[in-house]
């Protein structure tokens, strides 16, 4: 069996962060593994406490992992301080980590922030050379591109813009980027900039009536590095992605009083 790291926040909740990762890879056909990078206190209504793991914690959680049972592909969520980004890149690079996905998380979908502002840029310098793929959302990728984003065209320019910053930084190779739709631009579409061949597509998605968006971003990427892990192509694991989100999405799940949880298992049920 193919296996899978996710490097990032807990969600008591259930709806985001690793609890999402974890189910979200686990559905899609691979071992999941997890790294926590701090202890949230929330649910679908928002964030009231953050409490950090150490760095040197961090890097016991990493050496744990990666002397034991290899991931195949590595997902980075949220990791909200400059020092524990430091140790998560020096790790990935010491263990020589492939399949990466950076899923830059700056701000929650119930509008808590995430990260510090020094933190970002140290993502930028340290963390994001080394992703295979990047999967800001509209607000995150306004942040990384520095231009306001108000069409397809916007969606498609940020990204080869983020990936040029990106490969300015030190990337081996040039990093591909995946702008996702939402907030009311290109709501079911995203756009894909692959950095290995210039090219860009954008994966169109039926709109759906589902308030319910709590953690799609963590599913969506999660979902992304369980098919880079099992050797599908870039392009092939984010089709397989979208389609998988589409499907927690229709299921209709609602919980909570805010922006509730996906139904991340919502195939076991069909099957039934």
């Amino acid at each position: 069996m193919k296996t899978t790291l996710t490097i990032a926040g807990s969600d008591c909740s259930g709806g985001a962060g690793i609890q999402a990762d974890i189910k979200t890879m686990t559905m899609n056909g691979v071992y999941a593994m997890s790294v926590i990078t701090a202890l949230t206190a929330q649910n679908t209504t928002g964030v009231t406490g953050i409490m950090e793991v150490s760095p040197e914690f961090l890097k016991l959680q990493l050496d744990a992992v990666f002397t034991d049972i290899f991931p195949d592909a590595v997902k980075t969520g949220m990791v909200s301080s400059p020092k524990l980004i430091e140790v998560i890149a020096e790790r990935l690079t010491f263990y020589k980590a492939e399949n990466i996905v950076v899923d830059p998380v700056m701000v929650a979908t119930s509008g808590a922030k995430l990260i510090s502002d020094d933190a970002v840029e140290v993502l930028i310098n340290k963390l994001m050379p080394m992703a295979s793929v990047i999967t800001p959302n509209i607000p995150e990728a306004e942040i990384l591109s520095g231009m306001k984003i108000t069409s397809e065209e916007d969606m498609e320019k940020a990204a080869k813009v983020i990936s040029e910053k990106i490969s300015r930084e030190g990337a081996k190779k040039r990093v591909s980027v995946l702008v996702k739709g939402g907030h009311n631009i290109c709501d079911a579409n995203d756009i894909l900039y692959d950095g290995s061949d210039g090219s860009v597509t954008c994966y169109r998605g039926e709109r759906i009536k589902n308030p319910n968006t709590h953690g799609t971003g963590c599913t969506l990427s999660s979902a992304i590095a369980s098919f880079l892990a099992q050797g599908k192509s870039l392009s092939d694991g984010v089709f397989l992605a979208k389609t998988y989100i589409s499907g927690a999405l229709w299921a209709g799940l609602d919980l909570g009083k805010g922006s509730g949880p996906l139904m991340h298992n919502f195939a076991l049920f069909e099957e039934n």
